[in-house]
C-alpha cells in the first residue's frame, strides 16, 4: 500500500468505524460521529501514516486504529474549543458546530466520549503490547495536562492580557504543537524507528506546530469565514502572533519558519521525507 492509497483507505476506514451506542437517547448516537464524518484535513493521522508508509509500509493497516485515535482526540478538542464557555463558535469544518445543533450538554459529552474512545482504540490495535503502552503514554501526555490541556487553559486564562513572545510560544507549543509532534512520534513507534530519528521527528513536529499556529493566526486575520470553513476575525482578544507582532511581521516569521522546516525535511531519510513533503506542500503556499 502506498502513502496515497493509505490516505484513501484510512478515510474509508474512518467512515465505516462509527461505534454502536446503546440506549434510547434521541440524538447522542447520531451526534457522536458527526464531526468526524464532516471531514477535515485529517492532518494528524496523515502525519502518522506518512511515517509508517515511509519506513514500514507493511504495517499501514495496523496503523489505522492509532491514526483514528489521533483524529478522535483532535476532534474532541475542536468540539470543546467551540463551546460557549470557550470560543462560542458556530461553524467548524464548514458545518454548524455540535452545540448549535444538539445543545451544549450533548456537545460536551460527545467531546468527552471521543477523548476516552481514542484510548480504547489504541488498546485494541493489532500491535505489540509494549508499543500500545508507548502510544497511550504519548497521546495522553501530549493531548492532556502535559500538552494540549494546559495550553488551552493558559490561552483562555490570558485572553485580554497581552503576553510576551516567549510566553505565547509556550502556550502554542502546548496547545497545538505537541499533538502534531505526537502524531509523528506515534508513527515512529509503530514503525520501530531508531531513538534518534524518533526524536528528530518530534522536534520537527514541534516546529511544524508553531508554524501552523502562526499560519492559523494569519488566516484568522485575512480570510473570510467561507474560505476558512470556520469563524474568522475571532482572535481580537486573544494572544496571537498577528496581535503581538502585526500582520507584516507575522508573515515574515511564517516565511522564516517555512524555510527552516524545508531544511529539516531535507534531512529525513527516503520515503519518510518524501511523504512528508507531499503532505505538507499545500501548507507552504502563500495565504491570500
Amino acid at each position: 500500500m502506498t502513502y496515497q492509497q493509505s490516505i484513501k483507505h484510512f478515510e474509508e476506514f474512518l467512515q465505516a468505524s462509527e461505534p454502536e451506542i446503546a440506549g434510547f437517547h434521541p440524538h447522542f448516537s447520531q451526534a457522536f460521529w458527526e464531526m468526524l464524518r464532516h471531514g477535515g484535513k485529517r492532518f494528524r493521522p496523515n502525519l502518522l501514516l506518512a511515517v509508517v508508509a515511509g519506513a514500514r509500509p507493511l504495517m499501514l493497516s495496523n496503523a489505522f486504529l492509532p491514526a483514528l485515535a489521533l483524529e478522535c482526540l483532535h476532534t474532541y478538542s475542536l468540539i470543546h474549543d467551540d463551546l460557549p464557555c470557550m470560543d462560542n463558535a458556530h461553524l467548524r469544518r464548514g458545518k454548524p458546530t455540535l452545540h448549535t445543533i444538539y445543545g451544549e450538554t450533548s456537545a460536551t459529552l460527545v467531546g468527552d466520549g471521543l477523548n476516552t474512545y481514542a484510548f480504547y482504540l489504541l488498546s485494541i490495535a493489532k500491535l505489540d503490547s509494549s508499543v500500545k503502552v508507548a502510544l497511550v503514554k504519548e497521546l495522553a501526555e501530549s493531548g492532556g495536562i502535559g500538552g494540549m490541556i494546559i495550553g488551552q487553559a493558559l490561552d483562555c486564562e490570558f485572553e485580554n492580557h497581552s503576553l510576551p513572545l516567549e510566553q505565547l510560544k509556550i502556550i502554542h507549543t502546548n496547545k497545538t504543537a505537541k499533538l502534531i509532534a505526537a502524531s509523528l512520534k506515534m508513527g515512529a513507534l509503530i514503525a520501530n524507528l531508531s531513538a534518534s530519528l524518533h526524536d528528530e521527528l518530534g522536534e520537527f513536529g514541534l516546529q511544524l506546530g508553531l508554524y501552523f499556529q502562526i499560519r492559523d493566526d494569519i488566516i484568522d486575520a485575512v480570510q473570510e469565514e467561507s474560505q476558512a470553513g470556520k469563524p474568522t476575525r475571532n482572535d481580537s482578544q486573544k494572544n496571537s502572533y498577528v496581535n503581538l507582532l502585526g500582520l507584516t511581521e507575522a508573515k515574515a516569521l511564517l516565511r522564516a519558519e517555512s524555510s527552516a522546516l524545508h531544511t529539516r525535511l531535507a534531512g529525513f531519510p527516503g520515503m519518510i521525507g518524501e511523504n512528508l513533503k507531499e503532505l505538507l506542500g499545500e501548507y507552504f503556499t502563500e495565504i491570500v
